[in-house]
């Protein structure tokens, strides 16, 4: 008896030490630095100028990236004052992606299917080797874009074949890991959105379906219930906070994609501002605006889409918020770093994707610009524009 009971006080006190120990492991763990790459809009299965050679396939160009982003676990941050600034940069935790993977199988194009095989090699399984702290491939953040949806569900103007969902099917399997894996066959737009949710290092990260309409905000909605508010969140999506109408679904007739109305009925929303894909956007954005009112924890929104980098301040039509955006650049089609084949004008030197570097503890997030081809083919990463931004 005198035996056994200190022996149990000793494993109680052990079990304790155990339990404060991993609790304090878990909160330093909470607290953590995160660090992602972030690109947009690959559109595979078009051409560019890219290095001096016209009419450049877009597996090419990527691949010319991807060899340059394998390079930045070697580098140093700048002296920016950001979150790991002057640091070696070391593993990351994950690369995000926000669509246009695939470019529309419009006449001249190659199929949705072509494009993926393409990029999964580029990316997925061959091409990217950054690692993780524990020296695992890197992981994916997958979002998609209009061309991607479009491939999926046909499109105003004749495509070849008229839909290919094989984008939006590995997409969907990819990140919502669904009990039945969808299949071209089996996927149904209209049920099957991408959105989804990581909470990293004490922030709540979401990833949208194309744009945060009505719909999407009803997800939206359910899924901050269980976020304090206290807690910050950030959104990735494909489209930019000021979108496009010809994004909406059709508000005319039986709301169908045709010719005629020209709407591509890439998010459930129908507008509600006019008729035509050129009316204005307003009331739409006044909805997204209420959102964020009621929802002063989410601090951040990243897009594709309109694509150059550009780190800028959202307002709302009314000027009556305040929403720090960050805009990446395409390796295809940026606004900027694009070559257009007929005047030639652009400028490839800047073509860029970004760096996020996100400190869970000071709640600090630095996103910093990379550009990748400012020489040509032997060119170095070039760090370019930084913003720092506080979460709190």
């Amino acid at each position: 008896m005198k035996i056994i009971y200190p022996i149990k006080f000793k494993v109680s006190v052990l079990t304790l030490l155990l339990v404060v120990l991993f609790s304090l492991s878990g909160s330093a763990q909470s607290k953590k630095t995160v660090q992602f790459v972030y690109t947009s809009d690959l559109h595979y299965g078009i051409t560019r100028t890219f290095r001096g050679s016209d009419k450049v396939p877009a597996n090419m160009v990527n691949q010319a990236m991807v060899k340059q982003i394998n390079t930045l676990s070697s580098l140093k941050f700048p002296k920016d004052g950001g979150v790991n600034a002057s640091k070696k940069v070391g593993s990351f935790d994950y690369m995000i992606i926000t669509g246009d993977i695939t470019n529309r199988q419009q006449v001249g194009i190659q199929s949705a299917s072509d494009s993926w095989t393409q990029f999964s090699a580029d990316y997925l399984t061959e091409g990217i080797t950054l690692t993780t702290r524990k020296k695992e491939k890197v992981p994916f953040l997958l979002t998609c874009g209009n061309h991607d949806v479009s491939n999926a569900i046909g499109y105003p103007k004749k495509m070849i074949p008229l839909t290919d969902a094989t984008s939006m099917v590995n997409i969907y399997n990819y990140m919502m890991s669904p009990e039945t894996p969808r299949t071209n066959e089996t996927y149904n737009y209209a049920t099957d959105k991408i959105n989804f949710s990581k909470d990293i290092v004490g922030v709540h990260i979401m990833f949208v379906t194309m744009w945060p309409d009505s719909a999407n905000r009803v997800w939206m909605e359910r899924d901050l219930e269980n976020v304090s508010v206290t807690t910050p969140v950030i959104i990735f999506t494909h489209d930019q906070p000021e979108c496009e109408a010809k994004h909406f679904t059709n508000p005319n007739g039986d709301h169908s994609i045709n010719l005629t109305d020209n709407f591509e009925n890439l998010v459930e929303e129908r507008l509600k501002d006019g008729t035509t894909t050129k009316s204005p956007t307003v009331i739409e954005e006044q909805g997204f605006v209420r959102f964020l009112q009621a929802h002063k924890n989410i601090k951040a929104y990243f897009h594709g889409n309109d694509n150059k980098n550009e780190f800028y301040t959202f307002e709302g039509p009314d000027k009556n918020i305040k929403l720090k955006i960050f805009r990446v650049d395409s390796p295809m089609k940026g606004e900027i770093s694009g070559i257009d084949s007929k005047d030639g004008r652009g400028d490839e030197s800047k073509l860029s994707f970004q760096v996020i570097a996100l400190n869970g503890k000071t709640q600090t997030l630095t996103v910093r610009e990379c550009l990748w081809n400012t020489t040509g083919a032997n060119s170095p990463l070039v760090w370019g524009e930084t913003s720092t931004i506080s979460l709190k």
